[in-house]
């Protein structure tokens, strides 16, 4: 079959490997349908490997040539002997986080995402979504219903991290919300909250094509570009009271964007981190005590949130193709895909890549 494979920084290679072996106890072989590039992906290709082990990793002993994509789903091919919650022909989205299911302090507690064990389908396990096809575990695996499209299964993933984000601040109904980046995740993290009952959106990039695509993604969010304004004093000028917002969220990884948002966010309000941070990052820490804002981080989700999301999407109350800008083959991915999502003029916003074709 062919797979999109990682070998080094700006070294992936779209290669003929051996198909997945029959599955085996516990396991699902699953044909992809389509996968998104994701900012992991870019960073990989970009400067890695990063998450991608060089030596076998600990627990699920990959490590490269990796095949990449992690966010996808597909159409259930086979199933080993024990699998009880999908069947073969079912359509599904992919789960893509692996660990121990016992005998790990996290995972006893039901905190699977926390594990110190922690492997990724596309980053250290063997196979991922930019491939014909994929072995993962029956755990890795929620069936979709039929009024989900599979184009809205590859999307479940990136989602389910925007609304654990949104969890972790509390987003409840009429809160005001910022979210610092109008990146995939930024985007999905403004349609999170919007579900969520948010009544007042703030989005900050620099980049105003991306300003103008949260625009066409949530009409009526308030956009601030930094080079022009003051993100703080926008947003305190525009909610009850002039305090600032309830919740901000930031999404980049970026020094200034975390600033931003604890700049923002009003006395006792709530500072989410998404984005991951390439080094250490210096804030205010007497403006975090002197306003009793409370700083949460947020790494990936959940692991039982895949129902719920799901939900959320195929209901229509978290339309998450709204972040689609284009569509690809497995055939053009680098160029079409990983290049043009790097370019700084970021016309681009989330690219699927449909292995059908």
């Amino acid at each position: 079959m062919r797979a999109l494979r990682f070998h080094a920084a700006k070294d992936l290679r779209l290669e003929d490997v051996a198909e997945p072996k029959r599955p085996g106890p516990g396991q699902v072989l699953v044909r992809n349908r389509f996968v998104g590039i994701c900012g992991t992906d870019l960073h990989e290709y970009s400067y890695g490997p990063i998450f991608i082990p060089t030596e076998p990793h600990p627990y699920t002993g990959a490590h490269g040539p990796q095949v990449l994509g992690h966010e996808f789903g597909g159409v259930v091919e086979a199933v080993g002997e024990g699998v009880t919650s999908v069947k073969v022909g079912d359509r599904v989205s992919i789960q893509p986080l692996v660990m121990p299911r016992k005998g790990d302090y996290f995972a006893d507690r039901g905190l699977f995402h926390l594990s110190t064990q922690l492997a990724l389908v596309g980053l250290s396990w063997d196979g991922g979504g930019m491939a014909e096809a994929a072995l993962v575990n029956e755990y890795n695996v929620q069936k979709i219903p039929d009024e989900m499209t599979d184009e809205e299964a590859a999307l479940v993933e990136p989602t389910a991290v925007a609304v654990y984000a949104c969890d972790r601040g509390g987003v409840t109904a009429g809160n005001s919300v910022l979210v610092t980046g109008a990146g995939p995740i930024g985007m999905l993290t403004l349609l999170a909250a919007r579900a969520a009952g948010a009544a007042q959106l703030f989005v900050s990039d620099l980049n105003d094509a991306r300003l103008e695509l949260a625009k066409s993604v949530v009409p009526d969010v308030i956009t601030i570009n930094p080079k022009r304004d003051n993100v703080g004093d926008v947003v305190r000028s525009l909610t009850e009271g002039n305090v600032g917002c309830d919740v901000a969220i930031e999404c980049v990884g970026n020094e200034h964007a975390l600033k931003a948002c604890v700049d923002a966010a009003r006395k006792q309000g709530v500072v989410v981190q998404t984005g991951l941070h390439p080094h250490e990052n210096p804030i205010d820490w007497f403006q975090v005590t002197f306003r009793d804002l409370e700083i949460k981080g947020s790494w990936a989700y959940p692991t039982h949130y895949w129902p719920r999301v799901i939900r959320l999407i195929a209901s229509g109350l978290l339309p998450a193709t709204k972040i689609v800008t284009k569509r690809i083959t497995l055939d053009t991915a680098v160029k079409e895909g990983f290049d043009i999502l790097l370019d700084p003029a970021g016309t681009q916003l989330k690219i699927l890549i449909d292995l059908s074709k």
